[in-house]
């Protein structure tokens, strides 16, 4: 299947915005360690000093006009398209972690990276075309279907469970906490951005969608969805190491966007069985790559890999997670100081 025109659109915004974003992970994550050293709070336990900091905002400019990119990519094309190319941002992110974090990158992770170009390019070649919208009340037919009201019930619980349940008990241990909070509301967010994007889209052509309460009320949607995120995405970031926080946040996102999407926007209604193969296959190439990302960097980062199983000396798990925003360090000796210091610190929080 060619790439049509709108999605050849889309395509190219949404790599200009990967290559923004990429780089807005790693900005922000220097601003919220300068911020922690200044201020001695640090974002992961409820700190907001870091809104003090110009590196932290100059990182928050360079996501927002990703993100602008991504905004405008899903008014061109399907989610379907757009949001699997996010993968890129991720490749961005190890690469500049690499060099400008210290953050190593194993050989294994560069493969990495190229499973998730070629899984992208599967996607892009077998992906639908964008299914023409006359009006946002078609949007909001779409969002008010039974199937998809059942998705966003079951987001809503989700993320409340997350954020009253888990999150005061393990959020600071666990990273599919806080990023499967981001995960589940970005899902959300996604479909409303397209439905608002669709909306101005049409507005600029002289068919006013502003005029309706469903395009305001999808305004209300973007804006909570995003707060949410940001706010969560902070946290993530500054209690565990980005290399960790950015593939398992895009597995996560990408898998609930692309469902949210199929069942909302219908994106794979008059594809051939065998075109819905081909993108599910170079989705999971996708999703392989930045598995593989994340393995590799935990055994640069663990030296419980490096030494043997048997060893009483390798630092239990809760150490490693603990450790997982840079600022603790691991050594070859048994439990030291600063891992007891670790370990308290957790249990205080």
């Amino acid at each position: 299947m060619g790439i049509y025109e709108d999605n050849l659109k889309g395509v190219i915004l949404a790599l200009l915005s990967s290559g923004f974003i990429g780089a807005s992970f790693i900005i922000k994550k220097k601003g919220l360690r300068r911020a922690a050293a200044a201020y001695g709070v640090r974002a992961g336990v409820g700190g907001y000093y870091y809104l003090l900091e110009p590196l932290w905002w100059f990182g928050m400019i360079t996501m927002i006009v990703g993100e602008a990119a991504n905004f405008i990519a899903y008014a061109f094309a399907p989610a379907v398209l757009v949001t699997p190319l996010g993968a890129l941002s991720i490749i961005v992110s190890a690469i500049l972690a690499h060099f400008i974090l210290k953050e190593k990158l194993h050989h294994l992770g560069i493969l990495g990276c190229v499973m998730c170009i070629a899984g992208s390019v599967i996607v892009v070649i077998h992906a639908p075309p964008e299914h023409p919208i006359t009006s946002v009340l078609e949007i909001w037919s779409m969002a008010t279907q039974p199937a998809f009201l059942v998705y966003v019930g079951s987001v809503i619980v989700w993320v409340f469970i997350l954020v009253f349940h888990f999150s005061p008990r393990c959020g600071h241990t666990n990273v599919l906490v806080f990023t499967g909070i981001c995960s589940l509301m970005g899902s959300l967010s996604v479909m409303s951005v397209k439905a608002l994007g669709t909306s101005l889209k049409l507005t600029f052509e002289g068919k006013n969608q502003l005029i309706y309460p469903e395009t305001w009320f999808f305004v209300l949607v973007v804006a909570t969805c995003v707060i949410t995120q940001m706010n969560y995405l902070n946290k993530a970031l500054d209690t565990f190491n980005t290399t960790v926080v950015s593939p398992i946040y895009y597995v996560m996102f990408t898998t609930l966007t692309i469902l949210a999407s199929v069942i909302m926007f219908k994106d794979w209604d008059g594809q051939s069985g065998g075109a819905i193969v081909s993108e599910i296959c170079g989705f999971i190439v996708v999703l392989s790559g930045t598995i593989l990302l994340h393995v590799t960097k935990d055994f640069e980062r663990s030296p419980s890999f490096r030494v043997s199983n048997s060893s009483p000396s390798s630092p239990t798990l809760s150490v490693r997670l603990c450790s997982g925003n840079g600022e603790f360090k691991f050594t070859e000796d048994a439990v030291s100081p600063s891992e007891a210091i670790c370990l308290r610190r957790q249990e205080l929080y």
